[in-house]
């Protein structure tokens, strides 16, 4: 019966005024029982506002606020922006040893993982070191705080899932270990990747009936237990039969993680470490006095860069990627653009101000260069999964408006999901004339739904469209039907 009535509403007719909400799309929300006042809805083509709805309220716009996020960083870092790590030392090598520490610069590289760790170890070894005798200094200092992920509190009952891993400026393979469960006999097979140093893991799961589909039904949070200098990770709940699947899961600090990684893939190539593996900032027992001098001038030893900045985009828009989005926040209060290296630090601006503070400043100085309204809007990691960050549909439409006009304007279009075809988007839609010719960010919280972007209409006039729905009716599918009829009708307009 609804999918009768939305096809009815959307055969409707009629020509939408600005400040009107369209008889098609009200048919929608009323059938979703969506008040008015939760939806934000805002349809332009060009310069004329075809539709005008609660355009000025301050929603939570979910992952739509990926938006402010993306275009500000390709205009202000550019296309041909990368991250970058960087293993340094102030010491000599003599006889195979390297003399004092040896440093790991994060640089916000997103590509980090473990086989990028491989290779630069192997640079170290190419160039004859085999054992390093002071430490090992992991360097998180370009965000400020260097460890935004202590102490925060978990956004929801998934702590463990990669969309809730927080990002810092070394971070390393998402933090994220791969496990493979394999369900024989009466027991379940684990297999972790990548190796790490004393790190296991081990199953109190118990084998269930249930089918192989729906064995997420069984699982519960994983966490990892310390023995001694050993590590456990722990899987928890039940597990189907005769049953394979694979997860990855974020339940180390990241402390633990990279220095773990870092010396089992030293060891593997047949190197040694008298030291220890500490953070930069935190100096070893015995050189505390020594602390407060200058440090040395340090020379590279190996580097890595990430990819260009919009590969890195279009990974966070079609996908949605809360942690690369929330590092490339970070980077635009961290870093700017550098010819010849890629990216280097901003230098100091004489204030206290946080990494984050910094990146919405820059955000904020931009949206005025484009004479975009920042009243109601707020910032709080840049990628939209917050309770706390809040956008107007007019706002959201700026920043579309302004994609259209930039220098990078095909680089920012790249980046969103088309419909019917990849992303987000890839099962949406595909029934409808806006399947291949609309480009959607798309959004979801709880009791959020949300989409902004380019639809062309009926005429092959491009338009802008932005709609948020903030209210509890939107599970379940309702919000998203809405919001596909709403691109459906521009899809269909004249």
């Amino acid at each position: 019966m609804l999918r009768r009535l939305i096809l009815a509403a959307l055969l409707a007719t009629g020509t939408a005024h600005a400040a009107e909400l369209p008889e098609p799309i009200s048919a929608l929300l009323q059938a979703a029982h969506i008040p008015p006042e939760g939806a934000g809805i805002v349809v332009m083509r060009g310069d004329a506002t075809l539709v005008s709805h609660n355009a000025q309220q301050s929603m939570q716009p979910a992952s739509t606020m990926k938006l402010f996020t993306t275009l500000t960083a390709l205009e202000q870092l550019g296309p041909a922006f990368r991250g970058r790590t960087e293993f340094r030392t102030s010491a000599d090598v003599v006889n195979g040893m390297l003399q004092g520490d040896l440093i790991l610069r994060g640089g916000a590289d997103v590509d980090l993982n473990d086989d990028v760790l491989l290779h630069m170890l192997q640079a170290l070894r190419n160039q004859g070191i085999q054992k390093i005798k002071g430490d090992v200094i992991l360097d998180r200092q370009l965000f400020q705080p260097a460890r935004p992920d202590v102490g925060q509190p978990p956004f929801d009952e998934y702590p463990w899932a990669y969309y809730n891993v927080i990002p810092d400026a070394l971070l390393t393979g998402t933090n994220l270990l791969k496990v493979e469960m394999r369900s024989t006999g009466s027991k379940v097979g684990l297999v972790m990747m990548p190796e790490m140093d004393k790190v296991g893991i081990r199953s109190e799961m118990k084998l269930s009936d249930a089918p192989c589909a729906s064995w997420e039904q069984g699982w519960r949070s994983p966490d990892a237990s310390r023995n001694g200098d050993k590590i456990d990770v722990v899987l928890h709940g039940s597990f189907p039969k005769n049953c394979s699947k694979a997860i990855s899961v974020d339940v180390l600090d990241h402390h633990d993680y990279l220095e773990r990684l870092l010396r089992a893939t030293w060891r593997k190539l047949g190197g040694s470490i008298s030291g220890e593996v500490r953070e930069a900032g935190v100096p070893a027992a015995a050189t505390e006095t020594a602390a407060a001098t200058p440090a040395p001038a340090t020379r590279l030893l190996a580097e890595h860069v990430s990819r260009p900045l919009p590969e890195i985009l279009r990974d966070i828009n079609k996908l949605s990627d809360n942690t690369l989005a929330r590092t490339v926040f970070l980077m635009l209060g961290s870093l700017e653009a550098d010819p010849v290296l890629g990216s280097r630090p901003l230098p100091p601006d004489g204030s206290l101000a946080s990494t984050p503070m910094r990146a919405e400043s820059a955000i904020r100085a931009w949206l005025q260069t484009q004479r975009i309204d920042a009243n109601g809007l707020v910032f709080d990691n840049g990628s939209g999964l917050s309770r706390t960050e809040h956008a107007t549909p007019a706002q959201l439409a700026g920043v579309l408006q302004a994609g259209l006009k930039s220098l990078w304007m095909p680089e920012f279009l790249s980046s969103l999901p088309i419909a019917a075809t990849d992303g987000t988007m890839r099962k949406r839609l595909k029934d409808s004339p806006a399947a291949l010719r609309a480009r959607i960010k798309t959004g979801s919280l709880k009791s959020v739904i949300a989409i902004a972007g380019y639809v062309t209409d009926a005429n092959n006039q491009p338009c802008i469209v932005v709609a948020i729905l903030n209210d509890e009716h939107v599970a379940n599918g309702a919000g998203r039907t809405v919001l596909d009829g709403v691109i459906d009708w521009v899809a269909r307009s004249k």
